[in-house]
């Protein structure tokens, strides 16, 4: 259990201040580490959403959060407090974390071992379609998301083929969160 000097909030009441507010906004906290080691110590917000989060979002929850934790009475304690998404590097472990980064390229470990490089399709009812290279094409792969191992984002700076793009769900479709 890590120890927090008098004042600091607990990432369990963290979340209890700010949940509701970013649920109205369309975000849900992932995570909260309250961290008393950094100077000034630190807390972190982690939201994410069907939305990506961009820097305006960001500082809107920011201004909000700051506003609700400064009701909380932290005596002389001063802190640093950060709102982000999760990252590229957090992997992708729950249906919604699937649905959320539809287009994105992926690497994918099945349980069987395999390993499988691809762009996110849709996902509902547990299963992902993957659209991965398949002879001199692109195919899409149903698989269900019991049968993942591990699953993380790749950095991807081209954008898809006009194929791959089809197979995805069309540029339109997935601005639309279809």
């Amino acid at each position: 259990m890590t120890q927090r000097p008098a004042g600091l909030p607990s990432p369990d009441q963290v979340i209890g201040l700010l949940e509701a507010d970013f649920a109205r906004a369309g975000y849900e906290i992932e995570d909260v580490v309250v961290d008393p080691r950094r100077s000034p110590p630190c807390i972190r917000v982690v939201a994410d959403g069907d939305v990506p989060l961009d820097l305006e979002t960001v500082s809107e929850l920011s201004r909000r959060a700051s506003a609700l934790l400064d009701e909380v009475d932290t005596g002389p304690t001063t802190y640093l407090l950060e709102v982000s998404s999760p990252g590229v590097d957090r992997p992708l472990t729950a249906e919604k974390h699937f649905r959320r980064g539809r287009g994105r390229r992926v690497e994918v470990t099945l349980d069987d071992g395999a390993v499988l490089t691809g762009r996110l399709g849709a996902t509902a009812g547990g299963v992902v379609d993957l659209v991965v290279r398949a002879g001199g094409g692109w195919t899409v792969r149903r698989i269900r998301l019991t049968d993942i191992r591990k699953a993380v984002v790749q950095v991807d700076f081209s954008p898809p083929n006009a194929a791959e793009l089809d197979l995805v769900g069309g540029k339109a479709e997935m601005e639309a969160g279809a």
